[in-house]
């Protein structure tokens, strides 16, 4: 099979829910061989992460996710607003989460976070000559500590209860790839 022979052509699109991070959308596309399906897509802003790196340490952040019900070690990031470069945000989100900005800011590449569902993408940075006095600036409804996590630890517990989030995984994969 060619890959012109796996392409779906959507055809609809209805909005079935809107909420302050996305739109749930229902699809309906007609396969290679003229079957119709309906499909769940959840549209959201791109995200982005960035990995500072301290030499030794990655400077991570301790964050509560209420989908897990659980504290989460991350490296800084989040949501990229409407009309912000990728470079931007990243350099926005780790002043806001860290209170420390980059002398170099190295762009590491993006990935589409799960293509079955979301339409998003997320950018990822590795953030080198950090400096500044750690002071946060935080959104009303973050709470957040910065913290200096060995680079030995974070590859020794990638992927625990407390490194649970996969994106992190892609982000130390493509820092790591980077040296």
């Amino acid at each position: 099979m060619s890959d012109k022979d796996l392409i779906w052509n959507e055809v609809s699109r209805k909005e079935l829910l809107k909420t302050p991070v996305m739109r749930v959308m229902e699809t309906t596309s007609i396969s290679p061989d003229g079957q119709n399906g309906n499909y769940i897509v959840m549209e959201a802003r791109s995200w982005c992460a960035v990995v500072p790196d301290l030499g030794d340490e990655y400077l991570m952040v301790k964050q509560w996710r209420h989908a897990s019900q659980s504290l989460s070690i991350e490296f800084p990031g989040g949501v990229i607003d409407d009309g912000e470069e990728p470079l931007e945000a990243a350099n926005r989100e780790l002043l806001e989460e860290t209170g420390l900005k980059a002398n170099e800011m190295i762009y590491l590449g993006s990935i589409s976070p799960n293509p079955a569902l979301f339409s998003n993408k997320m950018h990822f940075f590795l953030a080198k000559g950090l400096y500044g006095d750690g002071t946060q600036s935080l959104d009303d409804d973050e709470y957040v500590n910065a913290i200096k996590i060995s680079k030995k630890e974070v590859h020794e517990k990638m992927c625990s209860e407390e490194y649970q989030h996969g994106l992190m995984a892609v982000a130390l994969f493509l820092a790591e790839r980077r040296f």
